[in-house]
């Protein structure tokens, strides 16, 4: 029977791979039918460091994965071998010359990104004075300082009413009139500023009902605020940035 043959050519003398690399193996035959297989090895001074696979005889091999604890060094062959040969006595074997393995840099870790942080929310008066607030508008005004116009919103029938900024009293015990009352407030620009209606009595006809005006500069906002003995109505005040 003919003589088979194999001759690797690639990886050759001049050859460097670097560990964990997906390489390539190219070879030529000589009386091997293309529908035969070739198993090959990778070795180091002549003893078997990882098998490459078993590849039909196409000439061509791609995707081989190197192992990445392989050692760095310059001894390192090839080795293909005849699968099922025709004649059992007649096994076609190659090596190629030794060639280089390099260590593959380990890859470099990426710091995980530091997370924003967000400022805190500024906490909101809820309660005051064992009453519960309701906050009933939000609004922004240009400057901190701003002036408040204050009367009664319906028929007088006796309320007397506190006005508090920011927990402290604006206006303390007023006898609401229908004539406004005008005070100026100088409101925290750093968070929002509560302001809400705090009733003493009920009057004849509760709940304690008041109607606010906010002038900020050229700009105003009526607003009508209730309250009765266990709850404030509010308003939240922000200070353009």
């Amino acid at each position: 029977m003919p003589k088979t043959a194999i001759k690797i050519t690639y990886p050759h003398g001049q050859t460097i791979w670097n560990t964990a690399d997906t390489v390539t193996l190219k070879w030529t035959t000589r009386n091997i039918e293309r529908n035969k297989t070739i198993k090959f090895y990778l070795s180091k001074d002549d003893m078997v460091v990882q098998e490459l696979g078993i590849f039909e005889n196409s000439e061509y091999a791609e995707g081989i994965v190197l192992h990445r604890g392989l050692p760095a060094g310059d001894n390192y062959r090839v080795i293909g071998i005849e699968l099922f040969p025709d004649d059992k006595y007649s096994i076609a074997k190659y090596a190629t010359s030794f060639f280089t393995i390099k260590k593959a840099p380990r890859p470099t870790k990426q710091a995980a990104p530091k997370p924003i942080e967000k400022p805190a929310k500024p906490v909101v008066r809820n309660i005051f004075d064992g009453r519960k607030l309701t906050y009933v508008k939000e609004l922004t005004v240009k400057g901190k300082e701003i002036r408040i116009n204050l009367w009664d919103h319906g028929r007088k029938d006796g309320d007397i009413v506190s006005i508090y900024l920011n927990g402290e009293a604006v206006v303390s015990e007023y006898y609401l009139e229908y004539r406004k009352k005008t005070f100026e407030v100088q409101l925290d620009p750093t968070k929002p500023n509560d302001l809400f209606l705090y009733a003493h009595n009920l009057g004849k006809f509760p709940p304690n009902t008041v109607s606010i005006e906010i002038l900020d500069g050229a700009d105003s906002e009526n607003i009508v605020l209730n309250s009765d003995l266990k709850s404030c109505e509010a308003v939240l005040i922000n200070v353009k940035e």
